[in-house]
Order: structure tokens, then C-alpha cells, then sequence
């Protein structure tokens, strides 16, 4: 690793310019959040499907919460069901809250 001259950031700048990424850490939060909860509700509603002649064993439980996983994963990114947005926003509440002091 290579330090270069003159790269340090000084405490002072830091309180004056708070990390700029913090939003991005809530948004990211809330939609992984949002994908996880929506992970065991696909996985709920392929369990109701009938698969008829088949299925069934381990690998077809495997493969069931792979499929969850992603379709979840698909729905989280387009962000079109609010979930994350509410969460974001109750994070970000959050932390204006504890910065106040409150």
C-alpha cells in the first residue's frame, strides 16, 4: 500500500465535512432489508405452487430459496414496492434524532 504525501484527512475537516456517504449506508441498509423481507415472501408463495411429478428432496428446498432469493432481489431493485424508501427514512430520521442530541 502506498501512503501519499499529504493525504491525510484532519479530524477538523471531518466534523466541519461529515462523511458524504452516510445516506448511501441508510438506502443500502433499507434495501437489503427490503430484499431479505421480501426473500421470505416469495419463499412463502412458492411453497403454495404445485409442482406435480417433479419435485421434492433437499435439492428442490435448495433451489426453492435460491429462486426466492432472486426474485426478491429483482423486486428490491426496482424499487417500486416502498419498503426500502420507508426504512430509509425511518434511518434517517434516526439518526438526525441522535445528532440533535435527542
Amino acid at each position: 500500500m502506498e501512503i501519499l504525501e499529504g493525504s491525510t484527512i484532519s479530524p477538523i475537516n471531518t466534523a466541519i465535512h461529515p462523511k458524504q456517504d452516510a445516506p448511501d449506508e441508510a438506502k443500502e441498509a433499507a434495501r437489503k432489508f427490503e430484499s431479505l423481507f421480501l426473500s421470505q415472501v416469495v419463499e412463502e408463495m412458492i411453497k403454495t405452487v404445485d409442482i406435480g411429478n417433479f419435485g421434492g428432496g433437499d435439492a428442490e428446498e435448495k433451489w426453492r430459496s435460491f429462486l426466492a432469493t432472486a426474485v426478491a432481489d429483482e423486486i428490491a431493485l426496482q424499487g417500486n414496492t416502498g419498503i426500502a424508501q420507508s426504512i430509509e427514512t425511518a434511518i434517517n430520521s434516526y439518526k438526525s434524532a441522535q445528532n440533535q442530541g435527542g
